[in-house]
């Protein structure tokens, strides 16, 4: 009898996922091609399994099956095997985790989806245990079951799979409505609050996530219309997860999500894009009222991100992906404690500690215990803070002799862009140089490390680990890059950011832009390994590319003043509209989007010679909270262009001048600092207010 010979392929891959698995006894192929083709030319259907490196569920399902030889022995009998890293490829996660809702099932990770030879999804689900409990079936004997229909019911097969594909295929083509009005702002975070948890924060029950891109709603909508349950329902919700284990009290920076209500115990993988965007989320709470506790948290979440999350390769440093949630085999092991390790550590002081972070005898989560100061929640005098600050670094040097959790260490476009934006706003209101330069720096290390020109276009690569870039990018990839391109404009001025800016966009209006339906595709136009190419405005755990482009085609409008920017921006929020209505929910960022486009606050800074004024009016401007602030730093009004509404002003009297407009209209001309924080801080930032003061 002749054996086949095992073929693991994912040994020379670069993702940290795929090679986690590339000792399995399982034949594994990326996707691609490759595979694909074996498929066909075997009239095999494929098994495909999408996770990431960080994943507590993956590593169970991988022990259970994936390293057993029996299960093997059937998946490769009967399938086709492919391993997906959803992080480096999120074009097909969102494609199959999308069919998996089609099929009427939970979405999650590890995804397992059966497709057919061509990579259409028949059937899927997420996680399966090696024998039936927890309601769902032994994964063995699932995949003995689908092989049967595979070979037996083909046409039942066929009919489910191209009806998925159709449905994919129809759900990008969105329903396009009026514009949205900026009032709807107020009314959408309204109808959004009601789903508010106020004993405990958030959204919902458990599984509890952070939801930034909805906080970040909320907060603009509680800007504009100063309406105290909306502030509460931001500030709440951070003050919750300060507090609660979802926190990392000694390390610094948030887990994915609380498997509870109360924000005590979280999955502990830590990933970028969640602590970007609350760093981002905090730092605008803070520049509105200082609040001791939101400082240490944006510096303590930094610090970690500076300190664990950074990668080098030639002049500059870009942001890792996650960390792991489990260490040694065990989730949680590396970040909980027993009452007699705390007690050994901290001697005298240890009941102080005890009290304040809900140290328990028989822990507070199976058995162990996860820092946390939920019922001590309020600061103590600077003398019983500073002494617990103390047990903290004792704990945190303790903790650092414990074998790690993972580093994912590749570099993701998309979400180096969300904490290049954060970490941009937050080095300017906490007066933190390095943080800008560090931003600046993870900036470079896109542009130089995963960029390229292809035939006269600059095109952005998604990954990049070990000095390879690797898959096309998406809208997101781009659309982040944007935005944090944009905000570093406005922090150094120089012009290299909105130049890359406009060559991005010139790409994206070429490979992405649906020339007939409008609005972006998520995909280019020249992805050739996906069953369909997606378009949606739809926020998930990260804001929706469309949504974010929606701000930044505005933003660079209102620098430029080219009409283009504005009617793609207008085309975007008109196209993806018609939904929001029934899920204002998911939409939260586009609905951001369309009031920045129409109530953008422009602050133009004619400076001169004399640095003192200039510096004067950044710290008061630095200090207020604008969400739609657009800020432009000019040498002579020439720089302006002709159909600005600060076109031909003039500075006054040799002077640092000021000029603030909203829509057509512009402020007097403003020498004194005070007078411009009278004026931002006196109207607020209800645009009404504010029209009337200009």
């Amino acid at each position: 009898m002749e054996f086949k010979k095992l073929v693991n392929s994912l040994a020379k891959e670069t993702s940290p996922y795929l090679l986690q698995h590339s000792e399995n006894p399982v034949e594994w192929y990326p996707w691609g091609k490759k595979a694909l083709k074996l498929a066909q030319e075997e009239d095999k259907p494929i098994l495909l399994s999408i996770g990431y490196a960080a994943c507590h569920w993956c590593h169970v399902m991988a022990h259970e099956s994936f390293e057993d030889v029996r299960t093997a022995e059937i998946m490769n009998k009967h399938f086709i095997n492919i391993k997906v890293d959803r992080e480096e490829r999120p074009d097909i996660d969102s494609i199959y985790m999308t069919s998996l809702a089609l099929f009427g099932e939970q979405g999650g990770w590890p995804l397992t989806m059966f497709c057919t030879p061509e990579g259409k999804p028949f059937w899927g689900g997420t996680y399966f245990p090696p024998t039936s409990k927890f309601g769902r079936p032994g994964f063995p004997e699932l995949l003995e079951h689908i092989s049967k229909i595979y070979s037996n019911e083909r046409e039942k097969v066929e009919t489910n799979s191209v009806a998925v594909v159709a449905a994919l295929d129809d759900m990008s083509k969105p329903k396009a409505s009026k514009f949205i009005k900026p009032s709807e702002l107020v009314s959408f975070a309204e109808l959004i609050i009601k789903e508010f948890d106020s004993l405990n924060g958030g959204f919902g029950t458990a599984p509890k996530f952070p939801q930034a891109p909805v906080l970040s709603m909320i907060w603009r909508a509680y800007k504009k219309s100063e309406a105290s349950e909306l502030l509460n329902s931001v500030v709440i919700t951070l003050d919750k997860m300060a507090q609660g284990g979802i926190y990392d009290h000694l390390g610094g920076g948030f887990a994915r999500y609380s498997t509870d209500p109360i924000w005590l115990a979280p999955h502990f993988e830590k990933m970028l894009y969640d602590n970007a965007q609350l760093i981002e989320l905090y730092t605008d709470a803070l520049q509105e009222k200082y609040n001791h506790l939101y400082f240490q948290i944006i510096n303590e979440t930094v610090n970690w991100v500076l300190r664990e999350m950074l990668v080098k390769h030639g002049s500059y440093s870009g942001f890792c992906s996650t960390i792991d949630a489990d260490s040694e085999g065990v989730e949680g092991k590396y970040y909980v404690w027993s009452i007699e390790e705390i007690r050994k550590i901290l001697g005298k002081d240890a009941n102080l500690f005890i009290e304040h972070y809900d140290i328990r005898e028989d822990g507070n989560w199976e058995g162990a215990n996860i820092l946390n100061r939920t019922h001590h929640p309020r600061l103590r005098d600077n003398r019983t803070e500073r002494k617990l600050k103390e047990n903290r670094e004792l704990l945190f040097a303790e903790r650092q002799k414990r074998v790690p959790p993972a580093l994912d260490d590749k570099v993701l476009a998309d979400w180096n862009g969300l904490m290049i934006s954060a970490l941009t706003k937050a080095a300017i209101v906490l007066d933190k140089p390095d943080w800008l330069i560090q931003s600046e720096s993870a900036f470079n290390f896109i542009t130089q490390n995963m960029s390229e020109n292809f035939e006269g276009f600059n095109r952005l690569r998604h990954s990049w680990r070990n000095g390879q870039s690797k898959h096309l990018s998406t809208l997101d990839d781009y659309a982040n890059m944007c935005r944090a391109g944009l905000l570093l404009f406005e922090a150094t001025q120089s012009q290299k950011y909105i130049d890359i800016v406009e060559s991005w966009i010139k790409t994206l209006n070429y490979y992405y832009w649906d020339k007939d339906g409008r609005g972006y595709y998520y995909t280019a136009s020249d992805a050739s390994d996906i069953i369909s190419r997606t378009k949606n405005s739809m926020d998930n755990a990260t804001p929706s590319g469309n949504g974010v482009m929606a701000e930044v085609l505005a933003r660079l409008y209102l620098h430029k003043g080219a009409e283009d920017y504005r009617s793609l921006s207008e085309n975007i929020i008109s196209t993806f509209s018609g939904d929001i209505n029934n899920n204002p929910f998911s939409y939260v960022t586009l609905i951001s989007g369309a009031q920045f486009l129409s109530e953008a606050i422009q602050i133009i800074i004619i400076r001169q010679k004399e640095k003192h004024d200039e510096i004067k009016f950044l710290e008061c401007i630095n200090n207020l909270n604008i969400p739609t602030k657009v800020l432009s730093i000019i040498d002579s009004i020439e720089q302006i262009k002709s159909g600005h509404p600060a076109s031909g002003k003039k500075s006054i009297d040799g002077k640092t001048t000021v000029y603030v407009c909203f829509g057509q209209s512009c402020s007097a001309p403003l020498t004194d600092p005070n007078d411009l924080r009278d004026l931002l801080s006196n109207s607020g930032y209800n645009a009404s207010n504010y029209e009337k003061k200009v």
